[in-house]
């Protein structure tokens, strides 16, 4: 593979040209749960470093019509989201990204907007919002997750039953604000290839909560997204991130699921299209099990054995390596599972 390496530098010159990162964000406030919340100030110091460092903050419509029309966008293009829609994106996270002229984008809960909750936006001031430039998107009618599958429900009858949900929150968002751009972020970032497919079906792209920077052959159904709330909102952490590149790394088969019972997967496979780094300095760490032993079947697929059962819960598993063609940047992948209880039973939200 090292030889391969220094034949293709050139063209990996140009083909990590393209990267683009897409921040994910749910509370602008002091005050409310640390796990889903920035401050105002450490917002404003994240878009001031944005401004600072020349990353280009362009819109979500942009990035997707990067991807359909397969035309590389400029270098170190960032995304803003927002997850939820709650009040104080309006009260204390547009007054800063105006004051940079960024565009952001918002996924929403139809019913959860109609109950006029004072911690949540109303359809007018999201309307207000989409008339001033901001992507208003599908998080699902309600903030229940896909995955969760009713006792005694089949598969096929419950996406039918959420296919119903899902388009009349995008009419009713269409109805609202004037806007219909079927992009839908996965509640709890939970999915399924199954859903997936279901995703595609409906002509819909979707985006999760696994972290990882967007290029070209990014899959549309499972779109990557770097929390930037606490405990992830330090600069710090956030620098590496924020400069990360696109690992084209591609699951096939039983390596594409996402849910298993805890001790039902003991390892996963991963096949790679990227030469621009060296083999013995890509590193994959899982949530609970800290770095994992990389075993390379030939040049372009690798396995992990997992050094110990997956833990019940959201696992990640991060896979990370420095470019050689860029220094000082690092390629970036995620795969997200879902582990169930040993009963098959599901964690707690």
């Amino acid at each position: 593979m090292k030889y391969r390496l220094l034949a293709a530098l050139c063209y990996c010159l140009h083909m990590t040209s393209f990267a683009t990162v897409i921040l994910q964000y749910h509370h602008v406030s002091a005050t409310t749960p640390a796990s889903t919340s920035i401050s105002p100030e450490q917002f404003s110091l994240h878009m001031q470093y944005l401004e600072d460092n020349n990353f280009k903050v362009i819109a979500l419509s942009t990035l997707m019509t990067s991807i359909k029309q397969q035309k590389p966008l400029p270098d170190k293009s960032v995304v803003i989201t927002f997850d939820d829609a709650y009040l104080d994106i309006l009260t204390h996270g547009k007054p800063i990204l105006d004051k940079h002229e960024f565009p952001f984008t918002i996924f929403i809960n139809p019913s959860i907007v109609e109950r006029n909750s004072s911690h949540y936006l109303s359809w007018q001031q999201l309307k207000a919002m989409a008339d001033d430039g901001v992507i208003i998107a599908n998080h699902g009618m309600t903030h229940d997750s896909l995955t969760r599958v009713p006792e005694g429900v089949s598969q096929q009858a419950w996406l039918a039953q959420n296919t119903e949900s899902l388009l009349n929150a995008e009419q009713l968002i269409a109805e609202k604000t004037g806007q219909s751009w079927r992009y839908f972020a996965y509640p709890y970032g939970e999915y399924s290839p199954e859903i997936q497919q279901w995703i595609k079906s409906n002509d819909f792209v979707a985006f999760s909560q696994q972290s990882g920077a967007v290029g070209l052959a990014t899959d549309i159904t499972s779109i990557p997204r770097f929390p930037a709330s606490q405990p992830y909102d330090q600069l710090s952490s956030l620098r590496d991130k924020l400069n990360a590149l696109a690992f084209n790394i591609h699951l096939a088969g039983e390596n594409q699921q996402t849910i298993f019972q805890q001790g039902e997967s003991t390892s996963v496979s991963f096949t790679i299209e990227v030469d621009d780094f060296n083999p013995e300095q890509l590193h994959c760490y899982i949530s609970g099990l800290g770095r994992q032993k990389i075993q390379w079947q030939g040049e372009e697929m690798f396995t992990i054995n997992y050094s110990a059962p997956l833990p019940t819960g959201r696992v990640r598993c991060n896979c990370t390596a420095p470019s050689i063609s860029e220094p000082g940047r690092y390629y970036w992948f995620s795969k997200p599972w879902f582990i169930l209880k040993e009963n098959r039973q599901w964690y707690p939200l």
